[in-house]
């Protein structure tokens, strides 16, 4: 156990005084540092070796003066010699020494005078022998005191993995797999991280292996279990037999080493594979990766990319934040000058409960308790420094692991969670133990997470913390849309949504939404807590242990929620089927962050765009929106009156997918789709390949247009046989070769509709062309463009069914169709292909309320409508791609479009009394919320759905 701060600095004082004559003697160095390594409570004989034997780099041999292996290599020499010297002497050992024995820390000194390397941080720490007592800390690595910032990229993560998942594949290629092989490295585990971090002694786990199992590993895993069997065994009960090494190590309970497992048969590589892993500093591992490299290790695909698995605790923080801990933080600042209320905020932190109902490996659970027990950690400050005479802050430490539940479906992953939020309370007390001095740890373990191993779609989440008892529900679902969802999960989907018609379209994690409703909707409710019992006017210590927590209870507040999700649950079509079910429910949205990019360290791995949907059955005061300009730039956050379920400030409406239009225009319909296996499709080669061989079929060659040829005037073409006579076709042995392709490609279809189209091989499956202009819209364009490329094209022109075409489009439909208002529109309530917004004629065009110009009004954006179009032909040879790049579009373009979306704007203004005089919107948000205005006034609202704020107009 380290000793306290305060004392270590009480010792190296007393140690610089001692060692501050004029001796210089080569033979007083092994006293010098027996009395360092004393200064933090170590035996340096335990950890490390005088005159270590090695190898140097130019074949001749060499004694190193002192060497902690993997930790710390000493070099010393006679008081005023040359230390850059003494420096390179001790760099030039390092070739000689194993991998796994590389120190991270070089110290040099000449009695008077130190100088001390941080290999992993590049640091050098020079200063007299005076100043030791001033520069402690830099040796906090000797006493067990090492407080981290964990980056998500430190290499040791990789190295862990790599090495952690070597000793993985050697146990299961010697048979040793499954159950017991998880549990067996889960433990393993465990053990490295607590010598690195004083929960055994330093190096204890590693030398026990060393020196206590044959090189050639046979007895290694019978001495595995022994170990594992004292760990779970109180020192009460320990035999007085008992191997003096192994009654050194602590009792840990926690259940962590209570089941038997099968005695491994391990090899001498084994061994050295368990030997390289207890060389790594695990101390550098932050908890929250514990799952991610767990992942990595049973996976060696996975393994070759962690960050794969990787969830950011830049992204948690987005969602805790939020959720919970901005509150606490502000209400700790109210009270931190009141002593007795800060006993009561003391009492709030420990009765918080929280709840992860897909919490895989923990990750959302470690960085919840992490930061709770910091903002703890700060509120014992200000006690102490309220009471200086307070001798035992430590009493009042009540954050725990206990309040920390969870359901995972895998049983390891919920056995790393448990680990990983025991290591982290540890982590958590070692930064305690430096702040007051003292140390302190929570060994044995006494309190467990609740970490259920089920699957949380088919349990009572009641039976794994009531609800009425629950602060706090968040996590991370699984995202899985309709067609990757197995067959059980399908079944499963049924069981949930049993009352909702469609429900089949919705994303997996939608159930976790509709179960969350469910669960804090119908809480019961617990009796109160008795009344807070004072000594007096003053909270004692002894109170503060008795008395139970009075306010911020459940009953009133209720559970508050937040969940991270693809953002297909907030767009498109899902909307009205997933959440006027959460509406009716009571479900109120309090804060979002609209879409946005999923880190991961991985590279080339595929961007996963998300929302995070913070909700609870009350309103909260303050509604705060988290906007990206892109789903990669960082959020800012826009206070909001109302949060609708399109993440929007706005009336709670839903839009449902409509077959026509809302209002008074033409409808908007896909193009015509091929269903042809490609056979009637031509690329520029293929077509002149063709007239090569057949020129007749010239004439019966159309341009073919989908998203991406309308967007980057691509030239693709496709056989248009129509109104091809069958006389001429016979004539064309080429062109009936593809025709008779495309027959066998629908007959060999499993879908009936493709099969009975077998039957007119010539056409297109799906025919919409028409025989007059239209205008055309991709279904797919870039998040980054400010407005939808729209065209006008011919007849002549084949639209594919990536194309949706307006026909009998007149200019006052193309420039409301082009404005800001419209964009801002389809930007909120469209579906997403990734980040892409992804058009929908159902849900965009057939819902959108358009607006009721004057004749006046309409013949000025009919004339700025012209204008874009004039401004557009001054380029002819640029593409719509390079005509809406936000970077490259034409200044004449760009003022051409402020000048049609203010003669828009104008429109809607006198459609709307309130904004009567006011033409311009100042933001997209305040457009959107007028246009769900603008919406309630064209339909009825949702039977059972309260708007929010706003009076319905009638």
């Amino acid at each position: 156990m380290p000793i306290s701060w305060n004392e270590i600095r009480d010792r190296a004082l007393a140690f610089s005084r001692e060692w501050a004559t004029e001796c210089s003697e080569d033979a007083e160095a092994k006293s010098f540092w027996d009395s360092f390594f004393n200064v933090f409570g170590i035996t340096r004989r335990r950890v490390a070796s005088f005159e270590a034997p090695v190898k140097k780099d130019d074949g001749h041999g060499g004694f190193i003066d002192l060497l902690w292996k993997g930790v710390l290599l000493i070099e010393h020499k006679s008081r005023g010699k040359d230390l850059d010297r003494a420096a390179r002497q001790a760099f030039d050992y390092f070739p000689g020494l194993k991998e796994r024995d590389l120190p991270r820390y070089v110290l040099v000194s000449d009695f008077a005078r130190f100088r001390l390397y941080d290999l992993d941080n590049n640091e050098q720490h020079d200063f007299p022998l005076a100043d030791l007592s001033k520069n402690i800390k830099l040796f906090g690595f000797i006493a067990g005191y090492q407080t981290r910032s964990f980056g998500q990229q430190d290499p040791v993560n990789i190295q862990a993995a790599e090495k952690l998942g070597k000793l993985h594949d050697l146990l299961k290629s010697s048979g040793y797999y499954g159950h017991p092989l998880e549990v067996l490295l889960v433990r393993i585990l465990f053990c490295m991280f607590a010598e690195d971090t004083a929960l055994f002694e330093r190096c204890q786990f590693q030398d026990y292996l060393e020196q206590r199992t044959a090189e050639d590993g046979s007895d290694l895993g019978m001495h595995l279990a022994k170990l594992f069997q004292v760990l779970d065994t109180a020192p009460e009960r320990r035999s007085a037999a008992l191997d003096e090494q192994l009654a050194a190590f602590p009792y840990v309970n926690g259940q962590l080493f209570s089941e038997t497992l099968p005695i491994s048969d391990c090899t001498r590589q084994m061994r050295e594979a368990l030997l390289d892993c207890c060389a790594l500093d695990w101390s550098r591992i932050s908890p929250a990766i514990f799952g991610s490299l767990f992942q990595s290790i049973m996976d060696t695909t996975a393994r070759r990319n962690l960050g794969a698995h990787y969830t950011s605790e830049t992204n948690i923080l987005k969602l805790i934040h939020p959720l919970f801990l901005d509150e606490l933080w502000a209400e700790f600042h109210k009270v931190k000058r009141n002593r007795n209320q800060l006993f009561e905020f003391l009492k709030k932190l420990a009765h918080l409960t929280f709840f992860d109902p897909a919490c895989g490996c923990g990750n959302f659970l470690v960085i919840a308790y992490r930061e709770l027990r910091l903002l703890e950690l700060e509120v014992l400050r200000h006690v102490r420094q309220s009471d200086q005479l307070m001798l035992d802050v430590f009493q009042l430490i009540g954050v725990n692991v206990d309040q920390f539940h969870g359901i995972e479906i895998e049983e390891w992953p919920a056995r790393i969670a448990e680990v990983a939020l025991w290591l982290t309370d540890h982590q958590m007390n070692l930064k305690v133990s430096e702040e007051f001095g003292q140390y302190y740890a929570r060994l044995p373990l006494k309190k467990a997470p609740h970490i259920v191993h089920g699957n949380a779609l088919r349990i009572d989440w009641n039976d794994v913390v009531p609800a009425y008892r629950l602060s706090y529900l968040l996590g991370n679902p699984p995202f899985l849309g309709k067609s990757l969802q197995s067959a059980a999960q399908k079944e499963e989907l049924a069981s949930v949504f049993h009352d909702i018609k469609g429900a089949g379209v919705l994303d997996y994690v939608a159930y976790w939404y509709r179960k969350a409703a469910e669960y804090i909707a119908n809480q019961p409710h617990p009796h109160p807590n008795p009344p807070l019992e004072r000594e007096g006017t003053k909270t004692t210590i002894d109170a503060f242990k008795l008395l139970p927590f009075q306010g911020g209870g459940r009953e009133g507040d209720g559970v508050k929620a937040a969940f991270v999700s693809t953002n297909s649950i907030t767009q498109g079509e899902q909307v009205g089927i997933l959440w006027p079910d959460l509406l009716r429910r009571g479900i109120r949205i309090n804060f979002a962050h609209r879409t946005f990019q999923w880190n991961s360290e991985a590279r080339g791995k595929a961007a996963v765009h998300c929302v995070i949907v913070g909700f609870a059955l009350s309103d909260a005061p303050e509604k705060i929106i988290f906007d990206y300009d892109t789903p990669k730039s960082e959020p800012h956050a826009i206070k909001a009156t109302n949060i609708n379920p399109y993440l929007v400030d706005g009336p709670d409406v839903v839009l449902n997918r409509l077959s026509k239009p809302l209002c008074a225009v033409p409808s908007l319909v896909y193009g015509s789709k091929p269903v042809d296996g490609g056979h009637l499709l031509l690329s520029e080669a293929d077509k002149l390949e063709l007239l090569s061989k057949e020129p007749a079929a010239e004439r019966w060659i159309r341009p073919f247009m989908g998203s991406e040829e309308l967007i980057n005037s691509i030239s693709r073409y496709c056989l248009w046989l129509v109104e091809c006579p069958p006389d001429e076709m016979r004539k064309m042995p080429y062109v009936l070769a593809r025709v008779e392709a495309v027959k066998e490609m629908r007959l060999k279809s499993s879908k009936e509709p493709t099969r009975q189209a077998a039957a007119t091989p010539s056409v297109f499956g799906e025919l919409r062309q028409g025989n007059s202009s239209y205008l055309a819209m991709p279904e797919v364009s870039s998040e980054l463009r400010l407005y939808l490329p729209i065209a006008y094209l011919t007849a002549d022109i084949i639209a594919s069914n990536k194309i949706y075409m307006l026909h009998n489009a007149t200019l006052y439909h193309y420039a409301v169709l082009s404005s800001t208002m419209h964009n801002a529109w389809m930007r909120a309530v469209t579906g997403r292909l990734e980040s892409r917004y992804q058009y929908s004629a159902g849900i965009v065009y057939n819902n959108f309320p358009w607006p009721e110009p004057t004749d006046k009004q309409q013949s000025a954006i009919e004339t700025a409508a012209q204008g874009v179009l004039d401004a557009r032909a001054k380029f002819p040879t640029s593409t719509l791609a390079d005509l809406y790049d936000p970077l490259t579009m034409p200044p004449e373009l760009v003022k051409a479009h402020q000048v049609l979306d203010r003669a828009v704007d104008a429109a809607y203004a006198c459609t709307e009394p309130s904004r009567s005089g006011k033409t311009a919107f100042k933001t997209e948000a305040e457009r959107v919320a007028f246009l769900f205005e603008r919406y309630q006034q064209l339909v009825a609202p949702l039977v059972g759905v309260e708007t929010k704020g706003k009076k319905r107009k009638p």
